[in-house]
């Protein structure tokens, strides 16, 4: 009874934020809708304006049938288009068709061709994971995108192409929003401006509606996409470059898909500005909320970007004076960008997304990633599997970011792969010259109702991290600093309680625990999705509620 009593709870903090339409579209998910229409396609709509190659993806088909996807190859000949043994996401990927447009892809334009006919020929329409919505959205603007690159389609191609967009215009993902219905809505108005009859002028009509308030909705007035991962919002800057693009190539003069460009060109201005906040000197996206690469690399959507006539300003960096930090506060995401000196700092003080959508949020509440002479230092463990299994459950957990965690539990609490009930509430945000704080109530529902405060101050080259769990409680509370792979811990030498962050025989930084006890862990870190490195972590257990931490260089 107790257990019951505890997923109904769990599930009730759960589904309370969903929106009406999310619970009217889960009911049409399980009503039937008719068979897949295999009427003849249309004829095809003139190239009239410029198509501008799209940012190109890593190679996944490393033979006629042979997938790399996600860190596992396999054959087709093994496993066909939806073996349950191979994880969900793993078998979207197949479906989705990103070696047409990846590096090097006209130099397997035969194993292409020939993959079309056979995913063709063996995946029934409306049928399993090929039809799912997300992977028939995502394949209907890959073949696009291959055949306006230059690829003439045979009839059959464009036949399915055309069965496809029928079907998805009947199964728009509104149960679940976000990514999802914008992926919809993109592929709708990609296969809309791909034909030309009145049933195409339907698709775009609705993808055109739906792209109406969900840019608005999902791209936040600092350019950030809503869902608060920098990983999905790159993805998500290149759906609305790819509808410049489309628009640009197909759309006539004074259409409506025209008339929604300008629009479409200010937020991937915005987008590209809060992207470059989120990137370390490497060029990598920090690791908050689901994060892996995955996306286009930041240098290809700059280059993509660039070649649509979208620009974007350098992060703004407010300095204070001589040797004072700069900081670029991004509003409302949450997130802040702190440069001083060499180092450059990345802050989670956000909530973990949109209440009605947070499936891909961590309890990750005032976490920060830090660079040092372009190195990552500092870092959250990242994402390297989806699912419910329990290395999932550890990578969206608290212990998997470098925050602070009391006892066992989640500063949110997500479970299952995609599910949040309690969320932490970050707030509020204080900013001075030098030092940023931010406390969040995430522990709330623990006895004493704990609290969580953070302060990261910059003093030249030293970053001082100070942590705090008021009122006391009873379970033990541990600050942990996740270091990158390759990196190390060494005693100092010079003083107690100080340590060397090493690479080989190169000290990058010292730490001093001025409260606080160290521990010293084994982890494993997220290089990629089915990638795990060997990494270390530096944990700091609070003593009477307190830790802190100097960091300098």
């Amino acid at each position: 009874m107790t257990g019951l009593l505890v997923h109904t709870g769990r599930l009730w903090r759960t589904v309370r934020w969903l929106k009406p339409v999310q619970v009217w579209g889960r009911l049409r998910v399980v009503l039937p809708r008719g068979r897949a229409d295999a009427s003849p396609a249309s004829a095809r709509r003139p190239i009239s304006g410029r198509w501008t190659p799209p940012p190109a993806r890593e190679p996944s088909l490393s033979g006629p049938s042979r997938l790399n996807l996600l860190g596992v190859e396999r054959d087709l000949r093994d496993v066909g288009w939806d073996d349950p043994r191979m994880p969900l996401l793993w078998r979207y990927h197949q479906h989705y068709f990103d070696d047409l447009n990846s590096a090097d892809a006209a130099g397997r334009r035969g194993w292409h061709r020939d993959l079309i006919d056979r995913w063709i020929a063996e995946n029934a329409p409306g049928r399993a994971t090929a039809f799912a919505p997300y992977p028939v959205s995502l394949r209907l603007v890959n073949w696009i995108k291959w055949f306006l690159g230059g690829v003439e389609p045979t009839a059959a191609w464009l036949d399915s192409l055309a069965l496809q967009a029928r079907w998805l215009s009947r199964h728009v993902e509104w149960h679940l929003l976000g990514n999802h219905l914008f992926a919809n809505a993109k592929a709708l108005v990609f296969a809309g401006l791909y034909f030309q009859d009145r049933e195409a002028e339907a698709w775009l009509a609705r993808g055109l509606s739906i792209l109406r308030t969900e840019v608005n909705e999902q791209i936040l007035s600092d350019g950030g996409h809503f869902e608060r991962s920098p990983t999905y919002h790159a993805l998500a800057l290149e759906d609305v470059l790819d509808l410049v693009n489309v628009g640009a190539a197909l759309a006539p003069p004074g259409s409506a898909a025209r008339q929604l460009e300008p629009l479409m060109r200010q937020k991937a201005e915005g987008m590209l500005h809060w992207m470059r906040c989120l990137q370390h000197p490497d060029g990598a996206l920090a690791r908050f909320n689901d994060g892996a690469p995955g996306a286009p690399a930041c240098e290809e959507l700059e280059r993509y970007a660039r070649m649509l006539g979208v620009t974007a300003p350098a992060p703004e960096e407010r300095e204070t004076g001589p040797g004072a930090p700069a900081f670029t506060v991004l509003q409302p995401s949450g997130y802040i960008r702190a440069r001083s000196g060499q180092a450059v700092a990345l802050i989670d003080v956000a909530p973990v997304g949109p209440d009605y959508i947070p499936g891909h949020a961590h309890a990750d509440t005032l976490s920060f990633e830090l660079s040092l002479g372009g190195r990552q230092v500092v870092v959250n463990r990242g994402t390297s599997v989806y699912g419910t299994g329990e290395r999932r459950l550890y990578e969206r957990g608290t212990a998997a970011h470098s925050t602070v965690q009391l006892g066992d539990e989640n500063s949110s609490e997500v479970w299952a792969g995609f599910r949040v009930g309690r969320r932490a509430r970050p707030g509020p945000v204080q900013i001075d010259d030098t030092r940023i704080a931010c406390s969040h109530d995430g522990y709330g529902h623990l006895p004493r109702r704990p609290r969580h405060s953070r302060t990261w101050a910059f003093d030249g080259r030293e970053l001082r991290v100070e942590d705090a769990v008021e009122p006391g409680v009873d379970v033990p509370a541990y600050a942990r600093f996740h270091l990158a792979p390759g990196l190390d811990v060494r005693p100092a030498g010079d003083r107690p309680r100080s340590w060397r962050i090493v690479e080989g025989p190169s000290t990058l930084a010292k730490v001093v625990v001025d409260a606080g006890e160290v521990e010293l862990e084994d982890s494993l870190h997220a290089e990629r999705f089915g990638l795990l490195t060997p990494a270390r972590t530096v944990v700091v257990r609070l003593t009477g509620g307190r830790a802190a931490t100097r960091w300098s260089w």
